[in-house]
């Protein structure tokens, strides 16, 4: 890596950094002053966009005494505060290619952003409350990318809020097996119970900044996309939110209580610590640098708590058919990472994981998988059948399931395949190739390479919305940019359709027009998620 590359990116990164303070006396604009349980919090304003940045959800940091404990809630506080400043992000690796990871990290990181038009209105508007992605290792809120004020400009109509929750090792780190574990129950899904605790905050505190507690939509991708169809299996999770939207994301995402254990004994051999008294000894730093040996192994944990022990199961039990979901991913996933690693390091990785995912299988499901290996083909001489494999493994089968359970159950279910192509060598459309486009951010090209056509990406962004205000996410020809009425139709377990998006022929089509899954070779491998 180039390390004064690196460095240049990082001071322009933190260049945004401030701390918020209190203030004192009268000295402040009232009009972008919004009185919350745990203080008053003042915004700033720009384009008529006002955003409040840095918001505490929890009543205290989880540092000190704090690390490895359920967050704490948040307590009434009749000061008035800033809002101009990001909260800190996560502690994670400090890369590159993740800029939000460049920006000043710590511990106390539980913060939220938001951005409201500044306009008055006598309705309460719909809120959309975005969870990052980056594998529940990488990421923050901070990341140029994913700021919502161009979203909000275009979007008036509602709201956007922004959450942070720990990552890595300390928001998913089984703990309970060790000898002194059993006062930390609650460490192999902080992360998730970080998201719950702000959309606890945003439920009491929203209607003040003029949103709608009662029409709220949780709204991800990647891990993020994992995180908002694992918040509806959390008990009284449903009061927080109707709606959800997972982009390149599901349950698939998540480990059993063996593995999360087994991955917690790795690092623990690494560090020389038998106990969690050793581990709260050690520096964030140091915790971070010996955890890299858990790339794309750090998930969620199916507990049987906090978590069923079969997300997919409860889905089809009913458990979330109360919930409207949009759902969907993009054409060559596994692109992102073979560009994203490059490919001599990604074709020795690939080796390791389907060698890891065959040692699962019985004989006949390794037949089927290996036949399936022989028929399909990469999307490029590099992008290989075992790609392929991996898009379906992690992304298309899972989503398919998640469609049939969700269906099946009785609820709602609209589903999307994403086919516009990045620019770039080899990523093709790769994961997270949709998100400047979602976010309205046409000059962001660090994935796309390129710019997508402006009236398919405003009306992707006019779908999600109408799906956000009415549970539909169609379109008439008056609400569509091109003049176009869009009918998205819901998912049916006898057509099975999707809502593709072409760059230049948004349409729906039955899943068998493309055979996105092979539901005998590829399609039972989702009970094996994707460890």
């Amino acid at each position: 890596m180039d390390t004064d590359l690196l460095e240049q990116a990082r001071a322009q990164i933190r260049a945004q950094w401030g701390e918020n303070r209190r203030i004192t006396g009268d000295d402040y604009d009232k009009s972008l002053a919004v009185k919350c349980i745990n203080g008053t919090f003042v915004g700033r304003k720009e384009d008529g966009i006002i955003a409040f940045k840095g918001i505490p959800f929890v009543g205290a940091q989880p540092v000190g005494p704090y690390r490895w404990k359920a967050p704490v809630e948040y307590v009434p506080d009749a000061g008035v505060y800033e809002a101009y400043y990001n909260g800190k992000s996560p502690c994670q690796a400090e890369n590159i290619s993740e800029r939000g990871s460049l920006y000043v990290q710590g511990e106390d990181c539980l913060y939220l952003d938001i951005w409201k038009a500044d306009e008055a209105s006598d309705r309460k508007k719909p809120v959309m409350v975005w969870i990052h992605g980056g594998a529940f290792e990488m990421g923050g809120t901070v990341d140029p990318g994913g700021d919502c004020h161009s979203f909000v400009e275009e979007n008036p109509e509602v709201i956007v809020v922004a959450i942070e929750y720990r990552l890595g090792v300390f928001g998913f780190f089984h703990l309970s097996h060790l000898p002194d574990g059993k006062d930390y129950p609650d460490a192999q899904n902080l992360g998730l119970m970080d998201q719950m605790m702000a959309l606890k905050w945003v439920h009491e505190n929203i209607a003040a900044f003029g949103g709608d507690p009662e029409n709220v939509t949780i709204w991800g991708e990647s891990a993020g996309a994992g995180s908002v169809t694992l918040l509806p299996l959390v008990k009284g999770s449903h009061a927080y939110f109707r709606r959800i939207i997972a982009e390149s994301g599901s349950p698939v995402f998540t480990r059993s209580t063996e593995q999360a254990a087994g991955c917690t004994d790795e690092v623990m051999e690494l560090l020389g610590c038998k106990t969690v008294a050793e581990l709260l000894k050690l520096d964030a730093r140091t915790l971070v640098q010996n955890s890299a040996v858990l790339a794309l192994r750090v998930w969620a944990e199916r507990d049987g708590n906090f978590l069923p022990l079969d997300p997919y199961e409860a889905y089809a039990k009913g458990a979330v058919a109360d919930i409207d979901i949009l759902q969907g991913c993009n054409k060559d996933e596994v692109g992102y990472f073979i560009f994203g690693f490059g490919l001599a390091y990604y074709t020795d990785w690939a080796a390791g994981r389907t060698a890891r995912k065959l040692a699962q299988l019985t004989d006949r499901e390794k037949a089927l998988v290996q036949d399936y290996c022989k028929d399909v083909r990469g999307a490029t001489p590099e992008y290989t059948a075992t790609d392929r494999l991996f898009d379906q493994i992690v992304f298309l089968a899972p989503l398919f399931r998640l469609s049939e359970n969700q269906t099946r159950a009785g609820g709602k279910s609209y589903t999307y395949f994403f086919t516009p192509e990045s620019s770039l060598p080899l990523l093709k459309s790769g994961h997270a190739v949709e998100l400047s486009t979602v976010f309205n951010h046409p000059e962001d090209t660090l994935v796309t390479g390129r710019q997508f056509d402006p009236t398919f990406s405003k009306t992707l962004r006019k779908m999600w919305v109408q799906f956000v205000r009415t549970g539909n996410p169609s379109l008439s020809a008056a609400q569509s940019p091109d003049g176009k009425a869009r009918e998205w139709p819901l998912y049916d377990l006898e057509n099975k359709q999707v809502m593709v998006f072409d760059e230049f022929n948004i349409h729906p089509e039955k899943e068998s027009e493309r055979k996105l899954v092979d539901w005998e070779r590829t399609y039972f491998l989702t009970k094996y998620y994707c460890v």
